[in-house]
C-alpha cells in the first residue's frame, strides 16, 4: 500500500467521525469558547471547513491561498464539510503517484510560506484537523451537547 493509499483510507475512516462530532455540535450554543483565547466552536467548525478547500485546491491546482472569510451559518459549514470531504476523498483516490509528489505551493495573506508534496500537505492537514476535532470534542459538553464515539465509545455514547 501507497502513502497515497494509506491517505484515502484514513480519510475514509475518519469522514464519518468528523460528522459525528460537527452533527453533535448544539446550534445554538455555535459561539461557545473556553477561554478569551480559544477560538469558539464556530471558529474551529470553518477552520476544518476551509481546511478541505485549501487541500482541494492544492490537489485540482497545485496551489492554495488560506483566505479567512466569516463563517456561513452551521448547516452550510456542515453541507459544504461533507462535500468537499468527499471530492478530496475521491480526487486522491485517482491520482497518480507524481502528482501526489509534485510540489504545491501555499499561500498565506498573497506570500508564499509553503512548498511541499501534495501528500504532505495532506497529511499536515489531516493531522491538524484531527487536533481541531479533538478541541471540538471537549467543547461539546460545556455547550450543552453529547461527546460521540470517536476511536471507541465515550461516556455519552454508551448511555445511548
Amino acid at each position: 500500500m501507497t502513502l497515497r493509499e494509506f491517505y484515502v483510507e484514513r480519510r475514509r475512516a475518519e469522514v464519518p467521525v468528523f460528522l459525528r462530532v460537527l452533527r453533535s455540535l448544539p446550534a445554538d450554543q455555535i459561539s461557545y469558547k473556553p477561554h478569551d483565547r480559544s477560538p469558539s466552536a464556530e471558529q474551529l467548525t470553518w477552520t476544518l471547513t476551509s481546511e478541505l478547500k485549501a487541500c482541494l485546491d492544492v490537489v485540482t491546482q497545485n496551489r492554495a491561498e488560506w483566505n479567512t472569510q466569516p463563517p456561513p451559518p452551521l448547516n452550510e459549514m456542515l453541507e459544504l464539510f461533507e462535500r468537499w470531504s468527499n471530492e478530496l476523498t475521491d480526487l486522491v483516490s485517482k491520482m497518480d503517484e507524481a502528482s501526489w509528489n509534485r510540489v504545491a505551493q501555499f499561500y498565506y495573506g498573497g506570500r508564499l510560506v509553503s512548498e511541499q508534496p501534495v501528500g504532505q500537505f495532506l497529511w499536515f492537514i489531516l493531522f491538524d484537523a484531527i487536533h481541531h476535532r479533538g478541541q471540538l470534542s471537549a467543547y461539546l459538553r460545556p455547550m450543552g451537547g453529547t461527546v460521540p464515539a470517536i476511536y471507541g465509545p465515550s461516556a455519552d455514547s454508551r448511555s445511548a
